[in-house]
């Protein structure tokens, strides 16, 4: 008898560079998530959230497909769940997640899996790969904020068309609306997100984890709100520096300008 314990569904690898990577994997059944996968994957990113090494999360699916949605086998399980029970919310626990977020998307994400590329802060998709609404197919009503969030970044014409028709978006057209950052050969797609992560990484972090905070909380907003909250924090954060964190800044600026100029 096989006693070999069960494949783990939701992979979580730490590399040395403090990137790390979240796998859906059940390539069998195209990444589609039970319950329990919902619930791993929160835990994921909260996990994640409060490790101080990691300071950028890539998220992908193994074999075909990124995610094709709820397991529908699951369906009553997972959609009649406690839908105020943040903890185990895998787009909630992203939403919060104060690390950048990149999403390696290949084949198919599907409805619930269109929803979690929707969480993501930057999008890296391979070729041939479809973003894929089918809330009205199945009668299934939207609660991971496809009806909000997608409007928003493609515009709404185009929102209704894909979710009311429930047909694909392609990578391509997604990127040429702004919601797909950049498309690959697949053999390259993690290559490509693990270039856009090491870029994130040679930053300043605690500035990386307030930029992102500011943008995605200011997008929720009008302008003149979302202006009045990045002026409110920029002061909070000057404020809260010391004559010593200036001069700091000030030395790290000087000396960045000295090597440009000696390459001149």
């Amino acid at each position: 008898m096989d006693q070999s314990p069960p494949e783990k569904l939701i992979l979580l690898n730490h590399e040395p560079n403090g990137v790390a990577i979240v796998t859906i994997n059940r390539p069998d059944s195209l990444n589609s998530l039970t319950k329990a996968m919902i619930v791993d994957l929160a835990h994921a990113f909260k996990t994640l959230d409060r490790d101080e090494s990691v300071r950028v999360i890539i998220l992908t699916g193994s074999g075909r497909s990124f995610c094709s949605g709820v397991d529908l086998t699951a369906a009553e399980d997972v959609f009649k769940g406690d839908v105020k029970d943040a903890e185990t919310d895998t787009v909630v626990q992203m939403e919060r997640c104060r690390k950048p977020i990149i999403g390696a998307i290949r084949g198919f994400a599907v409805t619930a899996g269109f929803e979690i590329a929707l969480a993501c802060d930057i999008l890296v998709a391979a070729k041939g790969a479809r973003f894929l609404d089918t809330h009205t197919r199945f009668g299934i009503f939207p609660s991971w904020g496809l009806s909000q969030k997608l409007s928003r970044i493609i515009g709404v014409n185009k929102a209704r068309e894909v979710s009311l028709t429930a047909t694909p978006l392609t990578a391509e057209v997604a990127e040429r609306l702004g919601f797909v950052n950049h498309i690959v050969e697949e053999g390259e797609l993690l290559k490509k997100s693990r270039e856009i992560a090491d870029a994130i990484v040679k930053n300043n972090q605690d500035m990386v984890l307030r930029y992102k905070s500011v943008i995605n909380d200011g997008i929720k907003l009008d302008l003149e709100h979302a202006l009045s909250l990045e002026k409110e924090r920029g002061h909070d954060y000057y404020n809260g520096m010391t004559k010593e964190q200036f001069r700091k800044m000030q030395e790290f600026i000087a000396g960045r300008s000295s090597k440009k100029q000696s390459k001149l």
